[in-house]
């Protein structure tokens, strides 16, 4: 199958989706203009792992995985599982590496176990690692995916450093999900995670924070504070925030300490985010979303979800799942939210 990665957002993504559908499919593929859209077109040292690691996975032939490479070829064969190795050697972010691989692992003959180190567990334009524990693989429980990160050290830009392991049960029968109410809400939980920077109690301060702006607009939260040891190369910090309703929603939202950022900018950032979601009630946050589209795609029947926005990672990954599993979406505005359904 032909892909052209220039398509929709030209983004990362489309490499990272058409891979795992190819290894699921057993379809070879070849990707043209890889990550066109972006400043740096070509594939980044995560990209390149993220295909490297599904290879591993599905024992793929593989024609083009280099640095900066624009064109790949990529032809898989049986997913076995098993233990799998795997280093980005960046700050690229490990998040996205378990994004990619994560629906491969679900219809691998046996159990995976993936290790991936050397990289960033909270980094810019990503998902924070806590995001996918506390949000992500949450939501994708209800849909019988059963899979459990562990963090071994956070790893933050520009050293990277971090350390992570998933691992997945096997599940070729994923259910449908139905999220049509945002319900009640039940509560409002939270982690702040600093590395090495206890002294300046930056963890403390990004929850303490967070926890102001939403009791000013009348919320509540529980916030963890976790002052971690586990990198002493990189220090950095992030916070989590997560809506858990009685309708079995899940909406987060999170932000990432940065040089010279406040760490009362970084709570009140996730804050803000989480609250702009809960103002409009959808049924998954605006970066979930994108993220259970191709399950979605994956399941026998109907699923449908409540949306914010139309973000342009929705559109790419709508249109990929139509091009290369041959299943439909339709997208119809309710009221200020887009429902998106998968027939």
């Amino acid at each position: 199958m032909e892909i052209d990665g220039s398509q929709k957002s030209g983004s990362g993504t489309i490499l990272r989706l058409s891979i795992a559908l190819a290894a699921i499919t057993k379809q070879p593929i070849h990707i043209t203009n890889i990550r066109q859209n972006r400043p740096q077109p070509g594939l980044k040292p995560q990209h390149l792992e993220a295909v490297l690691t599904a290879g591993k996975l599905c024992n793929a032939k593989i024609q083009g995985a280099n640095l900066g490479s624009r064109e790949l070829w990529f032809t898989p064969n049986e997913i076995k599982g098993g233990n799998i190795e795997a280093l980005i050697g960046t700050a690229g972010s490990i998040p996205m590496l378990f994004l990619a691989t994560l629906p491969i692992c679900l219809f691998a003959e046996n159990s995976v176990h993936l290790h991936v180190a050397k990289g960033g567990t909270d980094t810019i334009h990503a998902p924070t690692i806590n995001y996918l524990k506390h949000v992500f693989l949450p939501t994708l429980r209800q849909m019988g995916v059963y899979a459990e990160i562990t963090v071994q050290k956070y790893g933050y830009y520009p050293k990277g450093m971090g350390e992570a392991t998933i691992i997945v049960r096997p599940n070729r029968h994923l259910k449908p999900i139905m999220l049509e109410s945002f319900g009640k809400l039940k509560s409002i939980k939270g982690v702040s995670v600093c590395t090495f920077l206890a002294d300046k109690h930056v963890a403390e301060r990004q929850g303490n924070a967070a926890q102001e702006y939403l009791s000013q607009n009348g919320f509540k939260a529980d916030i963890q504070v976790i002052n971690d040891k586990s990198n002493p190369i990189q220090k950095g910090s992030s916070i989590v925030m997560w809506a858990e309703t009685d309708t079995g929603v899940t909406i987060g939202a999170d932000s990432i300490g940065e040089l010279r950022k406040m760490s009362e900018t970084v709570g009140k950032e996730a804050a803000q985010r989480l609250i702009t979601e809960l103002s409009v009630k959808p049924t998954v946050d605006i970066f979930l979303a994108d993220m259970l589209i191709p399950y979605m795609a994956l399941t026998q029947g109907k699923s449908v979800f409540l949306a914010q926005i139309i973000s342009e990672h929705i559109e790419s990954n709508i249109w990929l799942m139509e091009k290369m599993l041959n299943v439909k979406f339709m997208i119809q505005k309710t009221n200020n939210l887009y429902r998106i359904e998968k027939s």
